[in-house]
C-alpha cells in the first residue's frame, strides 16, 4: 500500500506543471515563442454580424506584422483583426499583464475608442466569433471600458447586475449588490474607472477557477461573475479550461509582463 501511495504521489507531481503556484512568463520579450497568430482581415464596418467579402488569412499568416516584438514589448498593430493565441491551455489560474496604448488607429475604428482585449478559457476553432476570435470570455481592454466583460460565441455566466444600454444595444452593468442574473451571454460593464491616462501602463488581472471569474484593473476588482459554461451538443457544460488570446481590433497596443500562475486557493477567496 505504501508503494502504491508513493507511486500515486510521484505520478501526481510529474503530471503537474513544474511552475504550479509560481509566476510563469508567457512572453519572453524576444519572439513569439509559445504563441500562434491568427489574422482575419480589416473589416469594412464595426457591425460584427455582417458577412464580409474578405476571407481570413488564418493561422501563422501575418504578412503585415499585426503581431510583433518591438523593444521587448508585444506590439499589436490593430491594422487587421484577429488574435495571438497561447499554445498552452490553462485552468485555475491567476493572470496578470501590463498594457499601454500606441498612437495608430485603423478603419473602421478611426473615430472609436482604442480597443483590444484578453480572451480566456478560449476553446474551439479560430474565428468562431465573427471570423475574428475564439469562443471565450473576454476581459475588455478599451479606453474607458477596461475590465468590462464580454461573452464571445455564446459562452455563459451568472452575474449580479443591473440593466444597461447604448441606444438599442441592451446589456448589463455589474453590481455586487444587485440581483443575480443567470444565463448571461452579453456585455457586462465593469464597476468603477481605474485606468491611467493615455500613454501610461495599466496592470490588469484575471483570476478564475471556472466557478468564479474576477477582473481587476490596477489592483481594483471591477467585475465578478460565476459558473463559466458553454453549450455543447445542445447542453450546457462547464468551461473551466482553455487558451488565452490577445485581440487585434483596430488600435495599436503594447503588452508586457504577461504572467500566469495556478491558484493556491479557490477564486472565491480572492
Amino acid at each position: 500500500m505504501k508503494q502504491l501511495l508513493l507511486g500515486i504521489s510521484l505520478g501526481s507531481l510529474l503530471a503537474a506543471p513544474v511552475w504550479a503556484g509560481e509566476w510563469k512568463n508567457l512572453f519572453n520579450g524576444k519572439d513569439l515563442s509559445g504563441w500562434e497568430t491568427y489574422v482575419s482581415y480589416q473589416p469594412e464596418t464595426n457591425a460584427y454580424n455582417l458577412v464580409s467579402k474578405h476571407k481570413p488569412r488564418g493561422v501563422n499568416n501575418d504578412p503585415n506584422k499585426v503581431f510583433s516584438v518591438v523593444d521587448g514589448l508585444l506590439r499589436v498593430s490593430g491594422e487587421e483583426w484577429g488574435g495571438i493565441t497561447s499554445l498552452a491551455e490553462f485552468e485555475n489560474f491567476h493572470l496578470k499583464f501590463d498594457v499601454k496604448w500606441g498612437e495608430k488607429k485603423w478603419s473602421p475604428r478611426l473615430d472609436a475608442r482604442r480597443d483590444s482585449g484578453i480572451l480566456y478559457f478560449a476553446v474551439g476553432p479560430q474565428g468562431a466569433q465573427s471570423n475574428h476570435w475564439m469562443r471565450s470570455h473576454e476581459f475588455q481592454v478599451q479606453e474607458g471600458d477596461s475590465g468590462d466583460y464580454h461573452s464571445l460565441d455564446g459562452v455563459i455566466i451568472d452575474v449580479h447586475a443591473g440593466d444597461a444600454n447604448e441606444g438599442d444595444w441592451k446589456f448589463y452593468a455589474y453590481d455586487p449588490k444587485g440581483p443575480l442574473r443567470k444565463d448571461i451571454a452579453a456585455r457586462v460593464l465593469k464597476l468603477g474607472l481605474y485606468e491611467k491616462p493615455h500613454g501610461e501602463w495599466d496592470t490588469m488581472e484575471v483570476i478564475s477557477d471556472g466557478k468564479i471569474l474576477i477582473h481587476k484593473v490596477n489592483g481594483h476588482e471591477v467585475f465578478r461573475g460565476f459558473n463559466s459554461r458553454e453549450k455543447v451538443d445542445g447542453k450546457y457544460v462547464p468551461l473551466t479550461r482553455g487558451k488565452l488570446q490577445i485581440q487585434s481590433e483596430g488600435a495599436e497596443v503594447f503588452y508586457r509582463n504577461i504572467q500566469i500562475k495556478t491558484l493556491d486557493k479557490p477564486a472565491a477567496q480572492y
